[in-house]
């Protein structure tokens, strides 16, 4: 399983990573202010489609937001789309 990393430049803007083998595979492009992580955008190499790791972004971003006391602004048509499906498991942390 490949593993996360967030990167973020000074100004708070950067990713989660996702690495295999010393090589970026995916990525979940963020910035954060004051308390709200915007996402961007999630994309994940084709070649790698079908596994689950869109969504092993998805919860090391949430993890990472819940940890920090930040709400999420869903930018992003994937992160958007699993708020609206599971609003439960998002109530906590959606920035509507």
């Amino acid at each position: 399983m490949p593993e996360v990393q967030l990167k973020l430049d000074e100004k708070q803007h950067g990713g989660f990573q996702l690495i295999e083998n010393d090589k970026k595979i995916g990525e979940m492009v963020v910035s954060i202010s004051g308390t709200i992580l915007t996402v961007y955008h999630t994309e994940v190499d084709e070649e790698f489609n079908g596994k689950g790791y869109a969504k092993v972004l998805l919860d090391e971003m949430v993890a990472y937001v819940r940890e920090h006391k930040y709400t999420v602004k869903a930018l992003c048509p994937y992160v958007f789309a699993q708020f609206t499906r599971h609003p439960d498991e998002y109530a906590d942390i959606w920035e509507k």
